[in-house]
């Protein structure tokens, strides 16, 4: 089997969150969400883990979370950063998170030479998640001289937060399965009266439940770096005037490469409930939900017994 990496996003500064919550403990022994993902790539066949983190916590964040993953797979650290911008470009004063999701992938480039995937540290994705991935990935694509990626599909209705709005990327597909677009919705919430999103805080529009959409579960072959790294200087040039919020995120660029037709992106519909952190109020309900599948056997109490 071919040799898979898994690059976790684990950079936020978890700002309606009020803290670092990739590294906050949820789990019966104190893991983490994104150790869970971790666990559940491993036993898919992933033998590579490489961490995007900031430099201001990589200690806490070794101590905390990568010397359990380090003991089980292969390891490595990118470090994400303001000043990570192609020359001839600055990086305005008042800028404070980082690039966003597109760039977090793009400086991994150096760490990553084959067949992967990418995930959110705060999303729990499900065991069959991986599986599907890691499947998908090694499957033998067609020449058609085009690259062939793919994103888990996940069904809208089982990704909300019952506290909140939540971003999502609305995909459409073709019958096959191919990806036609996708449109990143940055509030979403549910209402008594269905789900709905806006884009100017006042009115909130209808969305199916059944929609599928983007929970930044990516499989990628290396040649995306190239892409970014052109869209990258794109994004910098079209938003020169409001750098000091734009974000360059991975679903915008994939949508960009689907509508210039220089890749193929296929959707993998999954059954799988996310569940994840955004707000404070949603710890109660993933530490219930993790310990469930503790009780029902899905993973152990302990996921990194010591050697």
């Amino acid at each position: 089997m071919s040799s898979l990496a898994l690059v976790v996003m684990a950079a936020g500064v978890g700002s309606r969150y009020g803290g670092l919550k990739q590294m906050e403990g949820f789990g019966p022994g104190g893991e983490a969400v994104l150790e869970y993902s971790v666990y559940d790539a491993l036993r898919a066949g992933y033998d590579k883990v490489v961490f995007v983190i900031r430099r201001d916590f990589e200690d806490l964040f070794r101590e905390r979370v990568g010397r359990k993953v380090e003991r089980a797979a292969e390891t490595a650290y990118v470090f994400q950063s303001l000043d990570q911008v192609p020359a001839g470009f600055s990086v305005p004063a008042c800028r404070v998170k980082p690039w966003g999701t597109g760039q977090a992938v793009l400086i991994c480039r150096d760490a990553v030479r084959t067949p992967f995937s990418v995930i959110n540290a705060d999303d729990f994705y499900g065991r069959t998640a991986f599986e599907l991935m890691a499947a998908e990935l090694r499957r033998p694509k067609p020449n058609d001289g085009l690259p062939h990626y793919a994103m888990l599909g996940y069904r809208l209705e089982n990704t909300l937060s019952e506290h909140g709005h939540v971003a999502r990327g609305l995909c459409e597909s073709t019958p096959d399965g191919d990806l036609l677009s996708i449109r990143e919705l940055l509030k979403v919430q549910r209402f008594d009266n269905g789900i709905k999103h806006t884009e100017n805080g006042v009115a909130w529009l209808p969305l199916p439940a059944g929609s599928l959409v983007s929970m930044n579960f990516w499989g990628f072959e290396p040649d995306i770096f190239i892409e970014l790294e052109r869209q990258f200087r794109e994004f910098l040039a079209a938003n020169a005037a409001r750098l000091d919020k734009a974000e360059f995120l991975i679903p915008e660029a994939v949508g960009v490469l689907v509508r210039r037709g220089r890749a193929r992106v296929r959707v993998l519909p999954t059954s799988e409930s996310w569940f994840g952190v955004t707000y404070p109020q949603d710890r109660a309900r993933v530490q219930a939900a993790i310990l469930e599948q503790v009780r029902q056997g899905t993973y152990p109490a302990d996921l990194w017994p010591a050697a």
